[in-house]
């Protein structure tokens, strides 16, 4: 039995591979997503609160260390600008490593590190009397820029005076800050990737324990549907949903398996009844048909009426005859009693001497000196079902050809009549199938294509209908020439 539905690999080692798809796929996605959002979520609010911890922290220290120089300066000494500009530049130890700057009320630089750096929020800010500060990029560093203003009146100038302000700012390198801070942002990435990776096997784990039993549940579905009505599904422990999927598909099996074969012991039975009633009848019907064709022979010596009702009654005890070891010869497909006996068979002389016996009148091409190994009474069975089904359904002229190649040998019966229906194609080899069912029922038993159909498959053969290119019904006989270890 074929598994259709299996979706294992055996990899080179023989280990059971399962491709990542279906309910799998969309598990482990989910638990990878849910894993990512919630690491790099953790991850990423560590990062934020130590940044802001680390840079608040510097901040501080450098506006601290900025305060306690700027209350150095007080007292102002009271000179002339320039040697003023020089004192606050010594006390506030402007250098290298920690650049001064200091603006005059009018803005502009009296000496120091380039102005561009303070924005003009800051200044104003400045200039409004607070002590400001602000983190600004400068040669790939971060630094802090801190500044405040200070007056320069002495008390006898005007307050108003621009001359009389100063503002002093300082730089602040946090480049080591901003290298824990860089620091940080790595690791976070890193404990995102290393949840991503928890997370998948996580989800690879979970996963497993999930679709293994809805996997373990398709494949009893498969061999149910494959027609093993003993497959089971595991119930698994627990209770869950799965347990009740799998409960609930156990009842459907057992109440499938209930009706096949209830339908099964049915099937049997009718057949066995159609068999006792055909072999039943087989006897009274061919004594009749005896008497009947006495009758015929003398019909012509009877009156009218008598004579014509005597015609009427041989013909339908003739169809009955054919009905009757019709399903004589059914009953033995189906027991499997049916056998062949096969001689070697001119496949042309076979096919005129069925179409002379039973007074077909048909077009043939069938080239001399085919020989094939069958069973002559059966291929008599096939070409009169094909032929009479043709000059019954199709319209003339029906072409009765043949053909061989080395092992296999060919007939084929086509007619130019309306063809087969595209949605009655499937179904014209069952059994009782009429292709117009308005037709009288004298015209046959819907069993001859059926009959035929498995005659050929006794052979080994194929009986195959179709429609011809330019209408009409074609049907394609394909037998062996020779049957297994005879030639």
């Amino acid at each position: 039995m074929t598994d259709r539905t299996v979706d294992a690999q055996l990899a080179p080692d023989g280990v059971r591979a399962w491709p990542l798809r279906g309910l799998r796929l969309r598990l482990v996605v989910a638990f990878a997503m849910l894993g990512f959002a919630v690491a790099t979520g953790v991850a990423g609010v560590e990062y934020i609160t130590a940044r802001d911890a680390i840079v608040q922290r510097a901040q501080d220290i450098a506006v601290a260390r900025f305060l306690r120089k700027v209350e150095s300066l007080k007292p102002l000494p009271v000179r002339s600008e320039g040697e003023l500009l020089s004192v606050i530049g010594a006390r506030m130890g402007s250098g290298p490593e920690y650049p001064v700057l200091v603006l005059r009320g009018d803005g502009q630089a009296s000496y120091g590190f380039d102005q561009t750096l303070v924005s003009p929020q800051l200044r104003d800010a400045a200039a409004a009397g607070y002590l400001v500060s602000q983190r600004v990029r400068h040669d790939n560093a971060t630094w802090l820029v801190t500044g405040v203003q200070l007056s320069m009146q002495d008390g006898t100038g005007p307050p108003e005076d621009p001359s009389t302000r100063i503002s002093v700012f300082v730089l602040d390198s946090l480049t080591g800050e901003q290298a824990v801070v860089d620091n940080l942002a790595r690791d976070a990435w890193l404990v995102g990737a290393a949840g991503v990776v928890v997370a998948l096997g996580l989800a690879m784990f979970a996963a497993r324990g999930v679709v293994r039993p809805v996997r373990a549940l398709q494949q009893t579905a498969a061999r149910l549907g494959a027609g093993d009505l003993e497959a089971r599904a595991t119930v698994p422990p627990g209770g869950d949903e799965l347990a009740a999927v799998s409960a609930t598909f156990n009842e459907m099996a057992d109440s499938l398996r209930d009706h096949v074969v209830q339908l099964r012991r049915m099937e049997t039975d009718a057949r066995r009844f159609v068999g006792d009633v055909s072999h039943e009848l087989r006897t009274p019907l061919t004594a009749m048909t005896a008497v009947l064709d006495l009758l015929d022979d003398t019909a012509d010596q009877l009156p009218q009426d008598a004579a014509r009702a005597v015609r009427l009654i041989g013909v339908e005890t003739r169809s009955l005859t054919r009905l009757v070891e019709d399903l004589i010869e059914v009953t033995r497909f189906d027991a499997g009693t049916a056998t062949l006996r096969v001689d070697t068979v001119d496949i042309a002389d076979a096919i005129r001497a069925t179409l002379d016996r039973r007074g077909l009148v048909v077009d043939t091409d069938l080239p001399d000196g085919v020989v094939a190994v069958i069973d002559p009474r059966r291929l008599d069975v096939i070409v009169a079902n094909l032929v009479g089904n043709a000059v019954r359904h199709g319209a003339p002229p029906v072409l009765v050809t043949a053909g061989a190649t080395a092992d296999t040998v060919t007939v084929q019966v086509s007619d130019s009549g309306p063809g087969i229906d595209e949605s009655s194609m499937e179904d014209v080899f069952q059994r009782f199938v009429k292709a117009d069912q308005s037709r009288s029922r004298s015209e046959g038993s819907g069993l001859g294509l059926a009959i035929a159909r498995e005659n050929a498959h006794l052979h080994g053969g194929t009986l195959t209908a179709a429609n011809g290119p330019d209408g009409g019904a074609v049907f394609t006989l394909r037998l062996p020439r020779y049957p297994e270890g005879r030639r």
